[in-house]
């Protein structure tokens, strides 16, 4: 319960009010006898409040008036880097009179030029301000605590393939699981739904058999085998075997001839009745129970797949979350819906706890965007506005917080559309989304293209994503921001009409 909890901030001193400009890196040969007083001032103006949103990366260039962007992770194996402070530099240096462009000015992946890769050779055994920083900023990582909480083992409360992992336990009144007999078989596992199908088969023949035996023995039967003046009510029923054949021939309708219930005897005919009508009953629980069990659609579900991360950038100039779905059957779903909901524990302002809250994400429910036509793979958009949850969630805050996006999506199965529709039967998948695997500032890479007169899917770009210009700020303040921007632009129209006006 307290993993959803928000984390505490690491460095309370790295979130202020107003942007600064990034420290530029000191050169080499500036280095003196006062190296020690520069590294302090250093220090000191790092300690500075800083921002709620990351500086721009060493390697890329500060152009004033861009917002502030997060660090390039180019693929998903870099989110260990998460953990980085903003002011550390990055491994690769930079060239002696490399142009400064910004990090995102394009909306592509980025591609590691050769230039990376080469190192300059120092010789020196002093050890530079570079080299000091970057031994330190190495060891703030491996000693942060989100990196050592990426370490530890996340405990979901939905796995990636669905599965819910939640147990029940201490049920006192567990006749209410007799009363729905039916659901009860239906939802066993197939090997203890197999042993009950056979079990109440193989049990009603040998409690009957036995019935059929015990009348034989008592009436005589057994004793006048091959008598024939004798009127026997049970004929060829010379043994507890040969009464359990009786029992099997007459449940299942075989008559084989040779053993039967004759007219001599009223509890026979009883007895026989009695049996055809449990058979029956049993015919139709347990063959109902085997058809419902085995035409649900609850392995459609494998073939519905979701991307293993979010993303979180901007469209139509709104901040949203965004996840694709997939579908890789060519029968389609019918009525398909999807759902999100957003489980984190939270504590009231009178002091009561709340382990694993359940809050609705808009998907698009006031629209219909939430109503899918899963033809081909479509993303899925949550709007981040007033009503959301990530509404004044920035990217460094996101580090911090403790949550998890459980992912609902629901449909009828085509080929089995009519048979759902008598039985209200819905296939249902899952997947969740804790908040490290929520990249923020990439966007979907387009997996289809036209050939050959139709649209071909490429599944093999399902998953991939490249990094966009987005923002660091949370939605709240990308807002205020906006109004700002409006309010100082209505002003200024103000100022010139009124210079413009004549005397």
């Amino acid at each position: 319960m307290l993993a959803y909890l928000p984390r505490p901030p690491t460095d309370t001193s790295r979130y202020g009010t107003f942007p600064q400009k990034p420290d530029l890196p000191a050169a080499p040969g500036a280095l003196g006898e006062d190296g020690g007083q520069q590294a302090a001032a250093t220090t000191a103006k790092r300690s500075a409040p800083m921002p709620n949103y990351p500086s721009a990366p060493r390697h890329s260039g500060f152009v004033p008036g861009e917002p502030s962007l997060l660090p390039s992770r180019g693929s998903l194996t870099a989110q260990h880097h998460r953990g980085r402070p903003s002011w550390c530099p990055q491994s690769a240096p930079q060239e002696a009179g490399a142009r400064l462009y910004p990090l995102h000015a394009l909306s592509v992946a980025n591609i590691p030029s050769s230039s990376h890769g080469k190192t300059s050779a120092r010789s020196s055994t002093v050890p530079t301000p570079e080299g000091l920083q970057s031994r330190r900023c190495k060891l703030l990582e491996e000693d942060s605590p989100m990196v050592q909480a990426g370490k530890r083992q996340r405990q979901r409360y939905v796995t990636k393939v669905g599965k819910c992992q939640v147990n029940l336990g201490n049920i006192q009144d567990k006749k209410r699981f007799l009363s729905d007999i039916f659901t009860t078989i239906v939802d066993l596992k197939y090997r203890w739904f197999l042993f009950v199908f056979m079990m109440c088969y193989t049990i009603t023949w040998v409690v009957f058999g036995f019935i059929y035996f015990f009348d034989a023995w008592v009436r005589g039967d057994v004793g006048h085998q091959g008598d024939p003046e004798w009127q026997a009510c049970i004929e060829n029923v010379d043994g507890f075997v040969s009464a359990l054949l009786l029992s099997v021939e007459s449940q299942r309708t075989i008559g084989y001839g040779t053993r039967m219930v004759t007219a001599n005897c009223a509890e026979g005919v009883i007895l026989l009745i009695a049996q055809s009508i449990v058979g029956s009953m049993i015919d139709a629980m347990m063959v109902g129970c085997m058809f419902v069990k085995i035409s649900r659609p609850k392995k459609r579900a494998q073939t519905l797949i979701f991307s293993k991360n979010c993303v979180i950038s901007r469209r139509d100039e709104k901040l949203c979350l965004m996840f694709r779905v997939g579908d890789l059957r060519e029968s389609h779903m019918v009525d398909a819906k999807i759902r999100a909901k957003l489980i984190k524990s939270r504590q009231t302002a009178e002091g009561e706890f709340i382990p694993l809250e359940q809050s609705e994400l808009n998907l698009g429910y006031d629209t219909g965007e939430d109503r899918l036509f899963l033809v081909e793979p479509q993303i899925i958009c949550h709007v981040i506005n007033r009503h959301s949850p990530f509404w004044d969630m920035s990217a460094e805050s996101l580090r911090r917080e403790q949550f998890e996006i459980i992912i609902i999506l629901e449909g009828i199965v085509e080929a089995t559309g009519n048979l759902c529709l008598a039985a209200g039967m819905t296939c249902q998948a899952r997947t969740s989304y804790t908040e490290d695997e929520i990249l923020w500032g990439y966007r979907f890479e387009p997996c289809m293209s036209l050939e050959k007169g139709a649209f071909q899917v490429d599944y093999s770009r399902f998953e991939m994503t490249f990094e966009v210009q987005t923002p660091a700020a949370s939605a709240k303040e990308l807002h205020e921001l906006k109004e700002l921007e409006q309010q100082e632009h209505s002003t200024l129209s103000l100022y010139w009409d009124h210079l413009l006006q004549p005397c």
